[in-house]
């Protein structure tokens, strides 16, 4: 038998950047393999997308383009944030022309059932194209989202006028991830006319969301009783609609009383949007009951706001509320990022768990440190 011979490697005439650069635009290259003298791989070079041509994909209404792009986006890659903030830069005067709507519920009040039966009304009956962010809790484990909302929400997923993109919330108060703002901009310059925000949960954090969409939607549960008196504080005083959903078979009457419930608590709040009354409506996303009338309420919405300058005016706050939100991010990671910083910290957090020393003196020590750069 014949001895083993190792094989050899031939370095292709393209480089490994050209390879990189082809995934992110899609063109198809063949890999080439790194060598060294000592024969041992050679990192490759951080992969810089084409920014123009993406930007020209995008604007076409590729999806592929669109999911690479909020790839981009939503990535803490150092090397990614300026090319990511070029393209958002190219792409605003193509954005803002879509109704950013806001969806949040009780765990079960049927969410994902609720916008796969809506975003399939808008795209098939009235032709529309209709983007799902739909953010997920993240694995403590992975990092990545726990639901799977692309997988629950099965046929809208393959309606050709439909994108759906699930990220993981990352920790981020209130279930939405940190980049959401951004992601809504680059479906607008995709073409898309109506954006839905899907959280994950329900509460005094969903002010966030509030701040980033223009029609802000609370699912309901029949016979929620005395949940309302907890909740009416928080969410209620949020929300422009309310929809008890699953209102059908031997539900249905609890339903209607459950929305007779909400109407009177919604009376005597103070409403979520100026010169527009919130008010309660049932639905069935099961059956596909009281869908249409919903869109109604929204388009109702729209016009009335847009007439009285109300629209435009919440988009200009929600502006001014990014502005603040990214200078806390860029604190953040700023902070973290510092050299030593990376080097105290682990040192102070043992300090403080031994109860040597105080949370307060142990924070202060910190940001004494972090002036100092």
């Amino acid at each position: 038998m014949a001895p083993f011979k190792k094989p050899e490697w031939h370095q292709n005439e393209r480089n490994s950047d050209e390879f990189t650069t082809s995934v992110v635009s899609g063109v198809h290259a063949e890999p080439s393999m790194p060598q060294s003298k000592k024969g041992r791989f050679q990192k490759r070079n951080p992969s810089i997308p084409d920014i123009e041509q993406l930007e020209q994909d995008l604007l076409k209404g590729e999806r592929s383009a669109l999911a690479r792009s909020i790839t981009l986006i939503e990535s803490n890659a150092e090397h990614h944030f300026r090319p990511a903030q070029v393209l958002l830069h190219k792409l605003l005067s193509h954005s803002g022309k879509s109704i950013r709507i806001g969806i949040t519920g009780v765990p079960g009040a049927g969410k994902s059932t609720f916008i796969e039966t809506f975003g399939t009304y808008l795209c098939d009956d009235l032709g529309l194209n209709v983007a799902v962010l739909a953010v997920d809790p993240s694995s403590k484990v992975s990092g990545g989202s726990i639901l799977g909302d692309k997988t629950r929400m099965e046929q809208l997923s393959r309606n050709p006028r439909a994108f759906i993109r699930p990220s993981p919330s990352s920790g981020k108060l209130g279930g939405v991830h940190r980049k959401t703002r951004e992601t809504m901009l680059l479906c607008e310059a995709a073409g898309f006319d109506v954006i839905l925000v899907e959280t994950v949960g329900v509460g005094q954090s969903e002010v966030i969301v509030r701040d980033m969409v223009d029609f802000f939607m609370l699912l309901a549960l029949t016979g929620a009783g005395d949940e309302l008196q907890g909740m009416k504080k928080g969410i209620m005083e949020l929300a422009d609609t309310v929809i008890v959903n699953k209102a059908d078979g031997a539900n249905k009457q609890m339903a209607l009383r459950t929305k007779a419930e909400y109407d009177k608590i919604l009376h005597f709040l103070q409403p979520a949007t100026k010169g527009w009354g919130s008010r309660a409506f049932t639905c069935s996303a099961m059956y596909n009951e009281g869908i249409a009338d919903i869109w109604q309420v929204i388009e109702k919405f729209t016009e009335v706001t847009q007439q009285s300058g109300v629209f435009e005016e919440r988009r200009r706050l929600q502006t001014k509320e990014w502005i603040y939100s990214m200078i806390m991010d860029q604190l953040q990671f700023s902070f973290f990022q510092q050299p030593e910083i990376k080097v105290m910290l682990p040192k102070i957090e043992n300090d403080v768990i031994a109860g040597d020393r105080t949370v307060t003196s142990a924070v202060e020590e910190l940001f004494s440190l972090y002036s100092k750069q």
